[in-house]
């Protein structure tokens, strides 16, 4: 069993890797790791080509959803980016803020960081900023953020419940977040779980969805709510590279689930300018998110 530093490292590698790599490569994988698909492509990834703010260079097609669409972001707001890549969501966020506001990314690949940053130069933004940094000790100033986003990160990370600390410390009281993830419904086979290709993949990372809740609620966030879930499959031809063909099929048939979710969760307190209430009815795919159903 590898540790926590051991798997950050792995990860770390992968994703500055990735940086150079081809986005069709990153869209026909798990997150850009691990063997490409023949047989699917955009395994993982939402589109964004429609979307006001979207940069084509500096989407790599890593993401598991859309955060910012839900992520009600307003004029002025200050937002932060967790694992923020080549800029994707900071300059789509960055749309919603108007120039009158700041969105800053965080990411610990230098690679990344860079690519970023050339991105953010190229456009023109003096209202964008990158972070080199580690979202487990986030370089950030208490209570200074009104929205944070995330894509299909915290499952990459060993200590998922110190990113959900750091995410409460750094928003203003009243403030919240919406991120996408991957999480799951059920055990994986050994072989997927035990990969580090699949943790760098967003798969073997991944925790159980009750779990991964319950993390955000112990962080002191209310009113959790998840905005969109659908389920995520692993082509045949990834997957043989892993399981045999019984394991497929097991796999195929039981009750395992792959699923990304877009979750909201609020800090305790007051914003101290107004802001929109979030309603079910504003979302897509909304449901309660307590086991059994129950209202958070």
């Amino acid at each position: 069993m590898k540790t926590d530093q051991e798997l950050k490292e792995i990860v770390r590698k992968k994703y500055s890797e990735i940086a150079e790599q081809d986005v069709a490569l990153n869209k026909s994988s798990c997150c850009g790791a691990g063997p490409v698909s023949q047989e699917v492509y955009n395994i993982m990834t939402d589109d964004y080509s429609e979307t006001e703010g979207y940069q084509s260079d500096a989407d790599l097609g890593l993401g598991c959803g859309l955060p910012t669409h839900f992520a009600h972001i307003e004029k002025g707001d200050t937002v932060l980016d967790l694992g923020s890549g080549a800029g994707n969501d900071v300059f789509v966020a960055r749309h919603e803020t108007g120039p009158e506001g700041k969105v800053i990314g965080v990411d610990f690949s230098g690679p990344m960081i860079r690519k970023a940053r050339l991105n953010a130069d190229k456009l023109g933004y003096n209202n964008v900023e990158f972070r080199e940094g580690d979202i487990e000790e986030l370089p950030i100033l208490d209570n200074s953020i009104d929205v944070v986003v995330s894509n299909c990160v915290l499952n990459l990370v060993p200590n998922k419940a110190a990113v959900f600390n750091e995410i409460h410390r750094v928003l203003k009281p009243g403030a919240h977040f919406s991120i996408s993830d991957v999480v799951l419904q059920g055990e994986l086979p050994d072989a997927l779980q035990k990969d580090a290709e699949m943790y760098a993949g967003c798969v073997s990372g991944a925790i159980q969805k009750d779990a991964y809740l319950e993390m955000a609620r112990k962080a002191g966030f209310k009113d959790l709510q998840i905005q969109k879930e659908k389920p995520i499959y692993i082509p045949a031809d990834i997957l043989s590279q892993y399981l045999t063909e019984e394991e497929m099929q097991k796999f195929g048939q039981g009750e395992q689930g792959i699923y990304s979710i877009t979750l909201y969760g609020q800090k305790e307190g007051e914003l101290k300018k107004e802001k929109k209430i979030l309603q079910l009815s504003d979302m897509q795919s909304s449901e309660a998110c307590t086991p059994g159903g129950g209202c958070c």
